[in-house]
């Protein structure tokens, strides 16, 4: 094999999984207020931006030939019933209709969720001290077609109440918008990897976690029935999140569903990285290209990264 591998021009030509950057999606945190850019502590490289600012990531993007952003929303107030998430003038409604305005070929996917929203930080109604799955789905499909109104291209259902991709997928439909596509967030798990997010988003329950909706760590083959259920419903594009923890269930839903796939590359992952980086533990760029590699290798066709504009920079040549 050593033939294979001596020089790198034969690497390169016998390398079996490669990055490109038309595979990414870019998340983004949108805030409420004006002039706002603000870097999160947690998540060093990823900003607050409001929307009067948000020219300045979204040229940057479209420099680099991100092709797709996925939008998470700070709204200014809160409520019991995440009522700014299905606002027709909410933070990511508003927020969409400007990056339409200043890149339209730039995909657009709206996170569809009520937790940045509900004043008790989790991702449905409650009702008796528990999450009121059915009584959610309407306000998930509510907030799914504002998005799709403003502009979105795509909607990604991250809410994990059962039946969420059918009750949007119906209300799309009702509506008209029955070529929108739906990515679901299928195999989405009770992580300890959301920390940083949490803290971008302002979403961390006020009491209790979300053990009762996401899925156990320890189970892949109840990942396996919530991707089915998801295709099922209707999704166009299935997801498994996190991702490095994660790989092996990447990889079965791979060879079992022929649907896209993505992985998600969470905000732990990409914090540990920026972590050991800054105390020159590891060097960044072989890491983080080595990291997503697997997600790639496992069989994912699309990675949401934090990492993204850094990766298009090295994958162009650029430091």
């Amino acid at each position: 094999m050593r033939r294979l591998r001596e020089k790198e021009p034969v690497r390169n030509l016998v390398r079996e999984t490669r990055l490109d950057t038309a595979n990414f999606i870019y998340p983004m945190f949108v805030t409420h207020g004006e002039n706002i850019r603000n870097e999160i502590e947690p998540m060093p490289g990823c900003f607050h931006t409001s929307i009067d600012r948000l020219h300045e990531e979204i040229d940057e993007i479209v420099e680099l030939g991100i092709p797709s952003v996925l939008l998470f929303g700070l709204p200014p107030e809160k409520d019991a019933v995440g009522s700014g998430a299905y606002d027709p003038e909410g933070i990511i409604q508003e927020a969409t209709r400007t990056i339409k305005e200043r890149a339209p070929g730039l995909m657009v996917i709206g996170d569809v969720c009520l937790c940045e929203y509900t004043d008790h930080g989790h991702c449905g109604l409650i009702d008796n001290g528990k999450v009121d799955n059915d009584g959610t789905l309407e306000l998930l499909a509510r907030s799914a077609l504002t998005q799709v109104q403003a502009g979105a291209d795509m909607v990604a259902p991250s809410s994990m109440m059962d039946g969420q991709v059918r009750a949007i997928r119906e209300t799309l439909d009702a509506h008209g918008y029955d070529d929108t596509p739906i990515m679901g967030y299928a195999a989405k798990y009770a992580s300890s990897f959301y920390g940083p997010f949490r803290v971008a988003a302002d979403s961390t329950p006020q009491f209790g976690d979300r053990r009762s909706y996401q899925m156990d760590s320890a189970n892949r083959r109840m990942a396996m029935r919530e991707i089915e259920s998801d295709i099922a419903e209707g999704a166009d594009i299935v997801m498994v999140k996190p991702a490095m923890a994660y790989l092996d269930v990447i990889k079965e839903a791979r060879d079992r569903y022929d649907y896209p796939l993505a992985a998600y590359n969470v905000s732990g992952e990409y914090s540990m990285v920026k972590a050991a980086s800054r105390a020159g533990w590891v060097d960044e760029k072989p890491i983080t290209l080595e990291l997503l590699t697997a997600i790639r290798r496992a069989g994912a066709d699309i990675i949401i990264s934090y990492h993204a504009k850094e990766v298009a920079r090295w994958l162009r040549g650029a430091e």
